[in-house]
């Protein structure tokens, strides 16, 4: 009887591909198995509030974003890596779930789904990822702590009696964690990460010019001149908004050197919170650490300068991990790929089957 479940849970899965998934403040990865990564798109939904209805999921509803008549509200769902509206993120996630498996024209689709959650994030929280991935139409719903499956995705040796030591910054939250055995031996999750940042550019261009500036352009800006360190080539972009005291469109220039000022206390925050990390971690943990260096994912793994300052302040070598944004969802769809030795990774809760 066991051997006939097993043959038709392993016929459903070929029919029903199994799906890991980043399930990101900013954006949302989704990784198939036997396929790789298939969907890249921001974490954004846009909703008609007379009516309720969702009118567009992912790329669609971020070139909303700023765009919209008043009753129509692109929003995120998710906040610091958190499930803040349930219907919206089942909605988003049922999205993401039929779009990976429209190649293979199924119908109704139940895969296996692991999903990345931050650390330190509560049962309820857990629950509330899980219940809606369930009701979204995933069969069996395994969740992975994000530094995790970036150091998993890094390919760095997680099972083993060594330290790994990861660095995950996303759009909501900066995730550290010391790895060591298959388990996270110490954690930190701080609510600052790249929306943030984006927030800092969007204050200092009121505070600093009287300009009101719009998330996609703070975020531009960031992206284009951003630092964490003063960068040996002078950098300069015009930043674009509407001033407040004569109400008309304006543009002025701004430097790497005005954006880096900009964003300086919420950077000093995360080397903080890094540096509060390896003071907890034990000696001979460290010592690994040492000589592995501190690993960087995620897309604030990107702002150029942070690896350089993480290192000056830590005097741990510090490497950002090749393509930083698609570590998480990698390493979950390694695990995905080969559950039986890598089950020890994933979160254990009392309301999750184990895996089969």
């Amino acid at each position: 009887m066991s051997n006939f479940k097993f043959s038709i849970n392993k016929l459903l899965s070929h029919i029903s591909e199994d799906i890991a998934i980043d399930l990101g403040t900013a954006n949302s990865l989704v990784y198939v198995r036997g396929r790789g990564i298939v969907i890249q798109e921001p974490s954004v939904v846009a909703i008609n509030q007379k009516t309720g209805q969702i009118l567009a999921i992912g790329d669609e509803a971020k070139k909303m974003v700023g765009r919209t008549p008043g009753h129509i509200v692109a929003t995120r769902p998710l906040v610091s890596g958190v499930v803040s509206d349930f219907e919206v993120t089942e909605q988003m996630l049922r999205y993401f779930i039929e779009k990976a498996h429209r190649r293979k024209f199924i119908l109704n689709p139940r895969p296996r789904v692991i999903v990345g959650i931050p650390c330190g994030v509560t049962e309820v929280e857990k629950k509330a990822v899980c219940d809606a991935s369930k009701n979204a139409g995933a069969k069996e719903v395994f969740l992975i702590e994000q530094p995790m499956a970036a150091a998993i995705g890094a390919r760095l040796p997680v099972q083993e009696a060594g330290g790994n030591f990861v660095v995950d910054i996303g759009g909501g939250t900066t995730e550290v964690a010391v790895i060591s055995l298959g388990g996270i031996v110490i954690s930190k999750s701080l609510r600052i990460a790249g929306d943030k940042l984006n927030e800092d550019i969007i204050q200092f261009a009121q505070d600093e010019y009287k300009l009101l500036i719009g998330e996609r352009t703070a975020e531009n800006i960031k992206i284009g001149i951003g630092s964490a360190y003063p960068l040996k080539d002078k950098r300069e972009l015009p930043m674009r908004g509407r001033n407040l005291v004569t109400g008309l469109p304006e543009e002025i220039l701004v430097s790497d050197e005005d954006i880096k000022r900009a964003m300086e206390k919420s950077v000093k925050q995360i080397v903080t919170e890094i540096k509060t990390a390896v003071e907890e971690t034990p000696p001979e943990l460290l010592a690994d650490v040492m000589a592995s260096g501190i690993q960087m994912a995620g897309g604030g793994a990107l702002l150029r300068g942070l690896d350089t300052l993480i290192q000056k302040e830590t005097k741990i070598p510090t490497k950002i991990i090749e393509d930083p944004m698609t570590a998480v969802v990698r390493g979950a769809g390694m695990v995905l790929e080969d559950l039986d030795r890598l089950q020890e990774t994933l979160v254990e809760t009392e309301y999750l089957e184990p895996p089969k």
